[in-house]
């Protein structure tokens, strides 16, 4: 299993702030779309993707036990 945490708007559109998911093998790219498709979140294209706690890239491929992480732009002044 695959551990998904979602932060900002992001929790907001998905009900939740993390969900456990069958992702090992897939891409960080695959992943997004089958969030995207499960629970209708159509902005995770700009959202930074970390992989236990590392920044990583669309062609990550997940393993288990990975914690992967969402984190939607922010602003502030």
């Amino acid at each position: 299993m695959i551990k998904v945490l979602f932060f900002a708007h992001l929790k907001d559109a998905a009900g939740k702030d993390e969900i456990s998911i069958e992702g090992s093998g897939m891409t960080v790219s695959s992943l997004k779309d089958t969030i995207a498709s499960e629970f209708g979140i159509d902005t995770l294209d700009s959202a930074m993707t970390a992989i236990n706690e590392e920044f990583a890239d669309e062609e990550t491929v997940l393993q288990e036990g990975d914690t992967v992480a969402f984190i939607p732009p922010v602003s502030g002044g």
